[in-house]
């Protein structure tokens, strides 16, 4: 301390513990409440809020920072390689069995189907299981590359653009994280269960032009939550191909991996699509 002024860069141990924990966490978690929703601001504010300090040793968060404080991210291709560390920090969870697994979908197949359905700007894209948010992220590396864009076609990509949501909270953060470093500050990514929505409740103004994701398949959803679909069943990737039908709109285009053994013939999908669109 000097002056009556705590020395921040200087501590260690404990005193460095109780400052991040105790006034630096809170201090940025407080930017959600304090700042609109379409700022970098307000999406750090949603991370803090998600997020704790697991790093219980004073000493080894001091060499934690120093390491970090030693890199660059000021360019387009620092921030661009530090987007590809964090993919394959993601891509590496998975392979190790870990819940990275859980969110991350093969880059390669996400290039070829957002290749496939082919968005336009002004088209809004929308993914409900959005897990580390690659179909996003591709989606706007296509779109940014797909023409010379205006001052008005970027503001498009940041704000107007770019819309999921995601009910796990390690995926939201990262989901949140991998489109801030891919350039979108400010996604519209909602932390919630898509399937707790009633597709009654789905309105035009809800709905979207191009449906992009890969949907857990396999699990079991409780019996309340069936009751929000017309086809009512536990299997979570026939909830969410009933959701993706319901919110795209008239003329609107898809593209979303479910397994080969979804629906064992093709009249039962004409069947379930038709009930849907009644």
């Amino acid at each position: 301390m000097e002056n009556g002024k705590i020395d921040y860069n200087a501590l260690t141990g404990d005193d460095l513990l109780d400052f991040v924990n105790n006034e630096l966490f809170p201090y940025l978690k407080k930017f959600k409440q304090d700042i609109s929703s379409n700022t970098i601001e307000y999406q750090i504010g949603e991370i803090f809020s998600e997020l704790k300090n697991k790093v219980a040793s004073g000493y080894s968060l001091r060499e934690i920072i120093e390491i970090i404080d030693g890199m660059r991210f000021r360019t387009h291709a620092e921030q661009l390689e530090m987007s590809h560390l964090y993919e394959g920090k993601i891509k590496n969870m998975g392979n190790a069995g870990r819940n990275g697994g859980e969110y991350y979908t093969p880059r390669p197949l996400i290039k070829t189907i957002v290749k496939v359905v082919a968005p336009k700007i002004g088209e809004t894209v929308y993914d409900g299981a959005v897990g580390s948010a690659g179909f996003l992220v591709e989606a706007f590396d296509y779109l940014k590359n797909s023409k010379q864009l205006s001052t008005k076609d970027v503001e498009i990509l940041q704000k107007k653009t770019f819309y999921g949501k995601e009910k796990a909270s390690l995926a939201y953060i990262i989901g949140i994280m991998n489109m801030i470093l891919h350039g979108v500050e400010a996604p519209n990514i909602i932390h919630t269960n898509t399937l707790a929505e009633n597709l009654s409740d789905i309105q035009e103004k809800d709905r979207h032009n191009v449906v992009l994701a890969n949907p857990p398949f396999g699990g079991k959803e409780r019996a309340e939550v069936q009751q929000n679909f017309s086809i009512k069943t536990g299997e979570t990737a026939s909830l969410f191909l009933q959701h993706f039908i319901k919110i795209l709109k008239a003329g609107g285009k898809a593209g979303i991996v479910i397994k080969n053994t979804f629906l064992s013939n093709a009249d039962n999908a004409t069947i379930a699509i038709r009930r849907l669109l009644l």
